[in-house]
């Protein structure tokens, strides 16, 4: 976090609209997408892992721009899908809170 911090600072990212959610939420769909391309064009290892990085760093970064406590969450969140079940969807499993509609 505190690279992420220093490259925020560096470019003084809260005073020049670069950690406004909205532009950051337009950036992760685009990173997303560059993803998205990666795997579908079956492009290098190395250049899906870039795509993946500038993904993660994006997501930390909001967690700066926001003031979030993302490791907790994060950790919060593994204890409860460690707690769920799987389950086959269409050939491919899915761990999902699962609820039976009736």
């Amino acid at each position: 976090m505190a690279a992420i911090q220093a490259f925020h600072d560096k470019h003084d990212l809260r005073n020049k609209g670069g950690e406004e959610l909205t532009y950051r939420i337009a950036l992760m769909a685009e990173e997303l997408g560059e993803i998205s391309s990666c795997v579908t064009k079956g492009k290098e290892h190395a250049e899906l892992a870039e795509e993946m990085a500038d993904l993660l760093i994006l997501l930390m970064g909001t967690d700066i721009a926001a003031n979030l406590d993302l490791k907790n969450a994060f950790w919060s969140k593994m204890e409860k899908l460690m707690r769920r079940d799987g389950r086959m969807v269409g050939g491919r499993i899915r761990v999902s809170e699962f609820r039976n509609v009736d």
